[in-house]
């Protein structure tokens, strides 16, 4: 269903698809090249939810919309936190390809001082 034309008309896609693994790399590469946290180094702790509602086709443009849904400083080490992101990524015509929750070890910002 990915590489086989004839093979993918008669699929469960109902044609040719990309990978949804595929599809997570591309949106996850948006997302680096955006630097949504403002460019500084973040590590992957791991992938909740992944969903892909509609395949994705050749030709298709993805975007990505993030949305923050939670910060949690780190207890062990206060100088970083978890931020846990909502991703959602959508085809040229508005169609939802990809839902996920990203979780990421980010260093928090400096706090000034009151003084």
């Amino acid at each position: 269903m990915h590489l086989d034309e004839a093979a993918a008309a008669g699929g469960p896609l109902n044609g040719l698809s990309a990978s949804g693994w595929h599809t997570t790399a591309l949106v996850m590469r948006l997302t680096v090249d955006a630097k949504p946290l403002g460019g500084g180094p973040v590590l992957g702790l791991g992938v909740d939810e992944i969903r892909w509602p509609n395949p994705v086709r050749p030709g298709d443009t993805l975007t990505a919309e993030l949305e923050v849904v939670s910060i949690t400083p780190s207890r062990s080490k206060p100088s970083h936190g978890v931020v846990r992101l909502r991703t959602t990524a959508r085809n040229q015509r508005g169609e939802v390809v990809l839902t996920m929750f990203p979780n990421l070890w980010v260093p928090r910002r400096a706090v000034a001082s009151a003084g």
